[in-house]
């Protein structure tokens, strides 16, 4: 299967995607995009600019290794492995978290994203991680393993 230009597209401005690069999202996404993950909804461009300069406003580093690709008409999904440093995460070490993202290509304009869906482990990637409570966290987990 030969990749899809749009979706290699996708994936490459993750990995270039940081405070700065942020007022960059109109080459892939469209204006009404609806992005989801595990702790937000967010509705319109400029309010998914204003989400994603927040998120990254204090990244040290935000890395993906996309894995498995899948595009079918205006439908796709990526696997990808997060490695995230914040300062504020794990005292600024590597988090890395295992996710996927579902995405639909506008009809109209088949190379941007008017929806995004984004779905991983929230207590891996942010509170597993906090110092209150990061402890509690991975207890109740290892309970549930048990």
């Amino acid at each position: 299967m030969t990749p899809d230009p749009d979706l290699e597209a996708f994936c490459a401005f993750f990995n270039k995607l940081d405070k700065s690069y942020t007022k960059n999202l109109y080459r892939i996404y469209t204006d009404d995009v609806v992005f989801t993950d595990p702790v937000h909804r967010v509705e319109g461009r400029a309010a998914l600019e204003a989400y994603f300069a927040s998120l990254y406003a204090r990244v040290i580093d935000c890395r993906f290794d996309f894995h498995e690709r899948q595009r079918q008409g205006d439908n796709a999904f990526v696997t990808w492995l997060m490695t995230l440093r914040h300062p504020r995460l794990a005292g600024g070490r590597p988090i890395r978290v295992e996710g996927c993202s579902h995405l639909t290509f506008a009809t109209a304009d088949p190379a941007r994203v008017c929806r995004h869906r984004d779905y991983f482990d929230a207590g891996a990637m942010l509170y597993e991680h906090l110092p209150l409570l990061g402890p509690g966290v991975r207890w109740v987990k290892r309970r549930l393993a048990d």
